[in-house]
């Protein structure tokens, strides 16, 4: 049996108790035969390293989990690059799988995409499907934002969300393995060819966007991602950053998410798409604000929303920034 080699990167931001709930999660697939997990933790200056640290020591965990101490808070994109570059340098792994630290790998979870790997060649990306803490299913798969994604997610109309239904970024499926554009960065396995190809993580990215950009890029490079929910991973969603938490009332976006989408819509796709996106996303928000207002439903509202996409638009010369590159593995300060 040939032995596949996977290098599971976890990137923690005072997420200590988390992050070692995850490798316990990954311990238990370790006896899965032909296949060899270690695991590369990338603490990201958060002080929580020591902690960690001692989890490892006392759980002998030393043999397949290496804690790699960042000298700075750089984002996913950077903590991730690190935990790449880490594995790179000691084994080149078959394949690098991102696990946020708020996530637990059910049964077979890594398996599974591994064994969607060897049977086909021609992917470069795939992820898991995803339970809540309730056990609760959270089918979701995404594409790639546009334009019309934009109109669709802003104006909170019946009959526009119909007809751009097509064209809205997260997308509700059923059990179904099946091509998508990109996948969540809570649970991705990428083949080591596809780093080799484009790189590493875009470090410009702080948080958000930064996976979507990936899979964009390893689509141009002819490297197609796949959803594989025979994958299964339970994934306490906002846990780690706090930004996404369900249940609770809605908070004001932090400006890195602003920043990450620009970045996305001006990277990928150039100055006159970004603005055509700023201005639907803007006109379409507007609207959905007013119906929001007439409901009287402005708890659905997220604070400051409109504000902030018109104070970090493209349309403020200074917002728009070198859309030059910090791919690859390596080339951190």
């Amino acid at each position: 049996m040939t032995v596949k080699s996977v290098a599971v990167a976890i990137v923690s931001y005072k997420s200590a108790r988390l992050t070692i709930d995850c490798l316990r999660s990954i311990e238990a697939e370790r006896s899965v035969p032909g296949l060899n997990i270690k695991a590369i933790v990338v603490d990201n200056a958060s002080g929580d390293a020591p902690a960690i640290e001692k989890a490892i020591k006392s759980s002998f965990w030393s043999s397949w989990v290496t804690l790699v101490r960042a000298p700075k808070n750089g984002g996913f994109a950077y903590g991730n690059n690190i935990a790449f570059q880490s594995a790179h340098d000691i084994s080149r792994p078959d394949y690098f799988h991102l696990l946020n630290p708020d996530t637990v790998v059910r049964k077979g979870a890594i398996a599974a995409l591994v064994r969607f790997f060897e049977t086909h060649p021609e992917v470069g990306i795939v992820g898991s499907s995803f339970e809540n803490l309730d056990g609760s299913d959270w089918p979701i798969v995404f594409r790639f934002p546009s334009i019309l994604s934009e109109i669709e997610g802003g104006l909170r109309l019946g009959f526009a969300t119909r007809i751009l239904r097509r064209w809205a970024v997260a997308i509700e499926t059923c059990a179904v393995t099946q091509p998508v554009d990109w996948v969540s960065g809570a649970s991705m396995m990428v083949r080591r060819e596809v780093f080799d190809a484009v790189g590493g993580f875009d470090e410009n990215y702080f948080l958000y966007f930064e996976e979507t950009d990936f899979c964009l890029r390893a689509r141009k490079a002819g490297f197609s991602t796949w959803y594989v929910p025979e994958s299964r991973v339970m994934h306490m969603a906002g846990q780690s950053t706090k930004v996404t938490e369900q249940n609770v009332p809605l908070k004001r976006l932090p400006s890195y998410w602003f920043e990450s989408r620009r970045r996305y819509f001006l990277q990928s796709y150039g100055l006159g798409y970004a603005l055509g996106a700023d201005a639907a996303a803007i006109l379409a928000n507007a609207l959905g604000l007013l119906k929001l207002i007439a409901k009287n439903r402005r708890d659905r509202w997220i604070p400051h929303l409109l504000a902030d996409l018109i104070h970090h638009s493209a349309f403020w010369p200074g917002n728009r920034f070198s859309t030059g590159t910090t791919h690859g593995m390596g080339q951190r300060p």
